[in-house]
Order: structure tokens, then sequence, then C-alpha cells
């Protein structure tokens, strides 16, 4: 009878504890009420593609003026905020092949490193150090197929919204790879395969 005593006072415990009073529910973080004016600086490339750093700016500065949250302006022209991006990492890699070994699927990996600074206080309101954009395509010799550029262009337009909702609506959470695993992961190179 004690023990049948006990499991019924376990299962009260339990059952109020699942109640809706005890989910977790984080308190959603704002941008600091100061910054009312963003720009968007030109974006460093580091890898030995040419010219990606400028398509990707354009969809960049494009994705927050669609968003309309902030006013976008030149960083000598009273910005409060500033995102400051760096492509550190282009790998486009065959991951299928055909009988006779010619590439029919790659997948390409673009790797950013991402911050968003006061401008104010000089200081990173938040920083995503292996921020990734991915797009697995089939060959632009096949049906339905694509071009590296084509992927490219999805790529940064996945990206460039990310990093808009990542400042606007998600800030302070975290969206990007382990760096540390990617920075001591020799497989993680600059590389690029002709299509």
């Amino acid at each position: 009878m004690k023990k049948l005593g006990l499991l019924l006072s376990v299962c009260l415990c339990l059952a109020a504890c699942a109640g809706g009073n005890a989910v977790y529910t984080p308190q959603a973080q704002i941008m600091p009420q100061h910054i009312k004016k963003i720009a968007v600086r030109p974006i460093l490339n580091r890898t030995e593609v040419f010219a990606l750093e400028d398509k990707f700016y354009n969809e960049l500065y494009d994705s927050f003026l669609r968003n309309g949250m902030y006013q976008i302006v030149a960083e000598n022209d009273g910005a409060q905020g500033v995102v400051v991006t760096t492509i550190s990492r282009y790998l486009n890699m065959p991951i299928q092949y055909d009988s006779q070994l010619i590439p029919t699927v790659y997948k390409m990996e673009i790797w950013l490193d991402v911050v968003f600074m006061d401008a104010t206080t000089n200081t990173p309101v938040w920083r995503e150090p292996a921020f990734l954009g991915t797009q697995v395509y089939a060959a632009s010799t096949l049906p339905g197929g694509m071009t590296e550029q084509q992927a490219r262009d999805i790529i940064f337009e996945k990206l460039s919204k990310d990093i808009v909702i990542r400042t606007v609506e998600g800030f302070g959470s975290v969206r990007s790879e382990n760096k540390k695993k990617v920075m001591n992961n020799p497989e993680y190179t600059t590389i690029t395969e002709p299509i």
C-alpha cells in the first residue's frame, strides 16, 4: 500500500511539472535600441575565386533593403551598426559520377565569417565565424541541372536572407558550424572544381 501511495505521489509531481507553466521559453533578444541605421561593409574575399564578393555584396545589400526594418546607409554617414562579412572558404566538389567517371552531381559550400558591429562602441553585437551555405546540384549537361554560377547565386540568396534574419529577428541565436571543427579539418580547404 505504501508503494502505491509513493507511486501515486510521484505521478502527481510529474504531472504538475509537465503543466503549461513548466515550459522553458527564452526571452526574445532584440537589437540594441540605439541602432537605427545599418551599413553593409564591402565584403572581403579570402578565396582564390575571383569576384565572389561583388555579387554577394549586392545580394546582401538588397536583402537588407527588402527587409525594411532599418535604414541602410554608408558606414561614414551615421551608421550605428555595421555588417562585416568575409568569404573564408569556397568548395565546389563532385559527389556523384556516371559510368565513365564524369561528375554528374556537385556539392557547393561557401563559408563566411560574419560580424555585426556596434559602430558607436566599436564592439561586436554578434559574430558567426563559420556561417555555412550549401547547395547540391546536378551538372548543367543534365536535365534540370545548373551551372556553378547559378548554384552560387542560390547560396548567396540563402546566406543573405539568413544574415538579415540573424540581424533583425534572431539576434542572440547561433547558426554557424563549430569553428574548431572547421579549422582543424584538412578537408575544408578552399577549392573549386571546373564543370
